[in-house]
This record gives C-alpha cells, sequence and structure tokens, in this order.
C-alpha cells in the first residue's frame, strides 16, 4: 500500500488551485513531479505503479491534475494554462522538498508540456525531464513538429518510448534525439505501446515492461542528481 498524501497547489488567482498526491520514501534521493497524460488524470493505473516502483527505490513523486481534469473536463487545457500547473507544481515540490534533486516530466501530454515549459525557461533549479511516451504526433500522422521546442531545453532528457507506441514513429524520435546530442538518452522497451502495454505473442508481459521502465527511470534520475541543478 502505497504511503499517498493529499496536497493542494496554487496556480494562479485566475486557474485556481489544483490536487497533488505525494509518495515520499523516507530519506528520498530525488523527486519526480508527474503529469499526467491527456485521458487519464493522476489517479490513473500507470501513474499509481510508476509511483510505487520509484517510491520503492526512494524516489519521490508528486502527481497533480491540470485544471481540465480537476473539472472533469475532457478536452485539455491550452498550453498557457497547463505550462503555468507544471511550473506551479514544480515549485510546490521545490518548496516542500528544497533540499532534495527536482526533476519534471509525466506521461505523454503531461511530459510534452513539462518540456513546453521548460523550453520557455520557466523552471529553474531542476535537473531533468522524463518522458514517459513522447507524443511526437498523433497517431497515423508521423511528424516532428511536436518536438521543435525541445532544442530550446536546456536540461538533461530522458525519452521511454516503445516500439508499438503510434504516437512516436522511432524513425523520426531517433534522428531528433541525436540531434539533441547529450541532452537527450532515449531509451526504447521492445514490444511496448504508447500505454506501456505489450501483446502476449511478444514474449513479454506489461509486469517486464513496468519494471524495465522503472529501471531506467531511477538509474537516469540517480545519475542526473549527482549532477549541479540547472540555473
Amino acid at each position: 500500500m502505497l504511503k499517498t498524501k493529499k496536497t493542494v497547489i496554487p496556480v494562479s488567482k485566475t486557474i485556481g488551485d489544483v490536487s497533488g498526491l505525494l509518495v515520499v520514501p523516507n530519506e528520498p534521493e530525488a523527486i519526480l513531479v508527474l503529469a499526467h497524460g491527456a485521458g487519464a488524470g493522476m489517479a490513473h493505473p500507470f501513474m499509481e505503479k510508476i509511483s510505487q516502483g520509484l517510491e520503492a527505490r526512494r524516489i519521490a513523486t508528486l502527481r497533480y491534475q491540470f485544471p481540465y481534469m480537476e473539472r472533469g473536463n475532457k478536452r485539455p487545457d491550452v498550453p498557457t494554462i497547463a505550462v503555468a500547473t507544471v511550473v506551479a507544481a514544480l515549485d510546490h515540490a521545490k518548496t516542500l522538498f528544497p533540499d532534495v534533486p527536482l526533476f519534471g516530466g509525466g506521461k505523454s501530454f503531461g511530459g510534452r508540456m513539462t518540456s513546453t515549459a521548460a523550453a520557455e525557461k520557466k523552471i529553474p533549479g531542476f535537473r531533468g525531464i522524463v518522458f514517459f511516451g513522447f507524443p511526437l504526433h498523433p497517431p497515423g500522422q508521423p511528424g516532428t513538429k511536436r518536438g521543435e521546442h525541445l532544442k530550446k531545453v536546456d536540461v538533461p532528457m530522458l525519452f521511454l518510448q516503445g516500439t508499438r507506441d503510434t504516437l512516436a514513429d522511432l524513425r523520426l524520435l531517433k534522428p531528433l534525439c541525436r540531434k539533441l546530442g547529450e541532452k537527450a538518452t532515449l531509451h526504447i522497451l521492445d514490444a511496448a505501446n504508447h500505454s506501456f502495454n505489450v501483446q502476449k505473442t511478444s514474449g513479454r508481459t506489461d509486469e517486464d515492461v513496468m519494471q524495465e521502465l522503472t529501471d531506467a527511470t531511477v538509474d537516469w534520475i540517480l545519475t542526473r542528481s549527482k549532477e549541479p541543478a540547472r540555473k
């Protein structure tokens, strides 16, 4: 059972507050501020499993809702509102844990909004971004426009991508990551789709993928935690 604590994150006077969930191990070595995907909130099973796996490895998480999800709407917020929420969540985590290395990221839409905030230089003092499935393009519409802002991000980035991810053609994502140079680490999960599920015929299980996903995230975060925070 996760030791989950509810918290409230003030975004702005016009946007209001959003809900958050803290999962904190004893003496955390880092904290990951984790945004949800476009179609599911912070309590989605994937978000729960990631938080559980990271807590077992002494990495805390702060999950939070975007305002549209808080209101029960289906249409995601416009980028300005989403970015403001990302910044508020990271600031909230920094206030709660000022001496713990800070990371941001999220599932799909949440990760992309985190990198958008970083590209706009709105997140000082954090160590890097973890993308749990970067949504490079809509399904069936290969392109790289959604990744153009990444060249403006000046912190390390970890891309966790499945080979069956229809929102990120690896023939496009691999060269994009190469262009980003040392800032980008691409970890490919064989047979996984955008939700990190696998088919039975693959010889793998969803649990196998989740373990690989967790291990890759922990190893990357702990390595980056030893590096100085960007100003």
